[in-house]
């Protein structure tokens, strides 16, 4: 029998500004919306557009914390992670359901708000540290293989 596969990689824009909360124990939690676009043919004029998926994207420990100091509503992201399905009651006791993102990876992309020659890119940010092998992000087994850091110009491949 096969094993399962749970992987999800994806480039798009912050659709507001990150939310870092913590766990009771104390756990950093770091909530993205991502929005990604479809391009899509209107059944009825024939002509293409763009149609917006959103995402909701949670980042764990010292990794979500970065994120949420470094991240702003608008800046463009690519994310790699797994698809996490959970359920939950309302305080007024309705059922709810989501999907989201488990972020094991976030790779920001493009220049930073006000870029252009002032050194507003990327290339100026300080950069995330390494964690050590085997760090979990929490304690409920919603982790990942540890932060990694930001990819130099020479280490593209191409």
């Amino acid at each position: 029998m096969a094993g399962s596969i749970n992987r999800v990689i994806i480039v798009g824009n912050l659709t507001r500004d990150p939310e870092l909360r913590a766990t009771p124990t104390g756990m950093s939690v770091c909530g993205l919306r991502i929005a990604v676009n479809d391009r899509v043919k209107d059944p009825n004029t024939g002509e293409w557009g763009d149609k917006a998926n959103y995402f909701n994207v949670t980042i764990f420990g010292q990794q979500g914390e970065r994120y949420a100091e470094w991240l702003s509503k608008g800046r463009q992201v690519a994310i790699d992670g797994k698809l996490r399905w959970r359920e939950w009651q309302t305080q007024d006791g309705q059922k709810r359901e989501a999907v989201e993102i488990i972020a094991d990876n976030v790779q920001m992309i493009g220049p930073r708000e006000g870029g252009g020659n002032q050194g507003g890119g990327w290339d100026n940010a300080p950069r995330p540290q390494r964690q050590g092998a085997g760090t979990t992000f929490n304690e409920t087994g919603l982790g990942g293989p540890p932060a990694s850091d930001f990819a130099d110009d020479d280490d593209i491949p191409f």
